[in-house]
């Protein structure tokens, strides 16, 4: 089994569910996908963070950073940074963009790598609406980096997601590792056994 297919199991076992729920976006869904689940635990983070390495290096797009809106990316974050390291690749160090610039100290939006010009790749753990993905990368430009991609780890097919986080990217790549329906069928698969 692949880290990607180890990957997807843990993602169908620990953070998909089947009911009704309703979504940010204000919409319902007969599933929802918490993906935290999988990147804040142990296997799960090591997994993620080689999954979002391995298509950033395929993709060429050669950052000097990752990052994304707190919380769905911070896990991502971090686990792709130490990842690059240990994979011997070069360090792709890791920023996080707040919700709302800080009202005391440095007033910071952005924390962690700062450097004007840089290339960086937004990342986010699902995709729905695309809101979160979108705040991201305006905050990104507004700061000084140069967007060379864009990568979500769970992305909601049903959604308008996609096309709203493709147009602000501006040309830059929108690449998801898994579809929602990815890790619902690989729910049912495990559930059958």
């Amino acid at each position: 089994m692949t880290h990607r297919d180890e990957l997807l199991s843990i993602l169908a076992e620990k953070s998909f569910a089947l009911g009704n729920f309703k979504l940010s976006s204000g919409g319902a869904s007969d599933y929802y996908v918490d993906c935290r689940v999988t990147t804040l635990s142990a296997q799960g983070a090591r997994l993620t963070g080689l999954a979002f390495l391995e298509e950033i290096v395929k993709r060429g797009w050669n950052p000097q950073a990752i990052g994304g809106l707190t919380m769905g990316a911070d896990p991502i974050v971090t686990a792709t940074s130490i990842a690059s390291v240990l994979e011997g690749k070069a360090p792709i160090e890791g920023f996080l963009v707040r919700k709302a610039e800080k009202e005391h100290g440095m007033k910071n939006r952005i924390e962690g790598f700062k450097a004007k010009g840089a290339r960086v790749v937004i990342v986010d753990d699902v995709c729905t609406t695309g809101a979160s993905t979108i705040q991201a990368i305006a905050a990104a430009r507004d700061f000084g980096f140069e967007v060379a991609g864009v990568m979500c780890l769970v992305e909601r097919l049903e959604a308008m997601g996609r096309p709203a986080v493709e147009s602000e990217a501006g040309g830059a790549p929108f690449v998801s590792v898994f579809t929602s329906n990815d890790v619902r069928h690989r729910h049912v698969e495990l559930a059958k056994k």
